[in-house]
């Protein structure tokens, strides 16, 4: 398989983006950070995604003066708000019910730094969900416990196959990292900033 940089770090839990990255064909550690994703109250969701992925690049000072370093965040809005991750059964079946037979907006900041480099972009995805029964919202949420999924769903599972009439935009960014965009801009920048 063709590895297309020096070995770089993810800053991310999510095991969607390791295994996006992984069939890239990028080597690469995983490293687990925590960070305050509060942001603030006064920014629109773009800005807030944008800010939190930048949060997170900041909290990797110990490993940016080696290492290329990829952070990123992913954020489901609808109009204005913001759907986060729900905290349980309910708020996972609400989350899902306003998602029905509408649209709304996957956007995703990707930081990448080294040393005193950072080259940071967003990428937006539009997702049009089709009208979902309770039968089938109740049957998702209890068999795909989508509670560490931002707007309670993941794409490539069964609510994506059954629920998703059409996207307009990256479906890897739905599943939480562009990978068009992320690919070039990690060649680009290990090749510049080494």
């Amino acid at each position: 398989m063709m590895r297309s940089t020096e070995p770089f770090i993810l800053a991310s839990a999510s095991p969607r983006r390791s295994e996006l990255l992984h069939d890239a064909g990028f080597n690469f550690d995983v490293i687990s950070i925590n960070t305050d994703e509060s942001y603030p109250s006064d920014l629109s969701p773009v800005e807030v995604v944008d800010h939190i992925a930048l949060q997170k690049l900041k909290a990797c000072t110990e490993w940016l003066a080696k290492f290329v370093v990829v952070t990123a965040d992913t954020l489901v809005f609808k109009e204005a708000d913001i759907l986060g991750k729900p905290n349980d059964r309910k708020g996972a079946t609400n989350m899902l019910e306003s998602l029905s037979d509408c649209v709304h907006t996957v956007t995703t900041s990707v930081c990448i730094g080294f040393k005193q480099h950072v080259h940071q972009f967003n990428v937006s995805t539009q997702v049009y969900f089709s009208a979902l029964s309770s039968e089938e919202i109740e049957y998702y949420v209890e068999h795909y416990l989508p509670f560490d999924k931002a707007g309670s769903y993941g794409i490539q599972e069964w609510i994506g196959q059954i629920g998703i009439k059409k996207i307009e935009g990256s479906y890897t960014n739905v599943m939480g990292l562009p990978m068009h965009e992320t690919f070039h801009a990690i060649v680009s920048m290990s090749k510049k900033w080494r």
